[in-house]
């Protein structure tokens, strides 16, 4: 148990010490950056899948 404090002070340690945060400014553009990226994604996914919806559907009906 002593093993894991440890570990968690040292990682809270080497965030206040080691890693370069980003600006407020620059942090919100990259929020935003990954929004419109999450959303494009994933309306691109919602497209395929739709395509691929369909020819699986015309397929089965055309074997009936």
């Amino acid at each position: 148990m002593a093993g894991i404090v440890e570990y968690v002070k040292e990682s809270f340690e080497e965030l206040k010490n080691n890693v370069s945060w980003p600006t407020w400014t620059e942090g919100q553009s990259l929020t935003v950056l990954v929004a419109v990226f999450s959303i494009v994604f994933s309306l691109a996914i919602w497209g395929v899948d739709t395509v691929f919806a369909r020819v699986v559907e015309l397929y089965f009906n055309w074997i009936k």
